[in-house]
């Protein structure tokens, strides 16, 4: 039986991007990204509930989204789940925690500033086209161990 894993959210950024780059040149950015659930409860209360995801974006898609992302933004991510376990060094115990690693990506909204009059000239430069899929790390270069990424 063949395994599917595929990823799509929609939602803010919780804080600027990261960008960093391997020992080998890879441009990696993470994310964080805020993805709110609202519904009706049986008494006819509206409650929301957000749920905060971890992305890992790799190539020149991460170095786009380094450069035009900031906290706030709204932004389609598609990609896939990914668990990453390793040993905790202060208590030994083993941790694991869940992420995404983005497949695609596509900038949501306007830039901030965009269509009002005042606006300096730079918040009203052209928004990039949506990025081409994230180029998966070739073999050996990632996704890197937590140790070969400054983070």
């Amino acid at each position: 039986m063949a395994s599917f894993n595929k990823v799509i959210l929609v939602g803010n950024l919780t804080r600027d991007p990261e960008l960093r780059y391997t020992p080998k040149g890879t441009a990696i950015a993470k994310i964080g990204l805020a993805v709110n659930r609202v519904w009706t409860n049986e008494a006819g209360e509206k409650k929301e509930e957000v749920t905060f995801v971890d992305v890992d974006i790799f190539g020149r898609t991460a170095e786009n989204v380094g450069q035009y992302m900031r906290k706030g933004r709204p932004i389609l991510i598609e990609g896939r789940l990914r668990l990453d376990q390793w040993d905790d060094k202060q208590t030994g115990q083993k941790k694991s925690k869940l992420g995404v690693v983005a497949e695609t990506v596509q900038f949501l909204g306007s830039a901030p500033g965009a269509g009002e009059g005042g606006a300096p000239a730079a918040a009203r430069a052209p928004r990039p086209a949506p990025s081409a899929p994230a180029s998966e790390p070739v073999e050996g270069d990632g996704p890197p161990e937590s140790d070969d990424v400054p983070f």
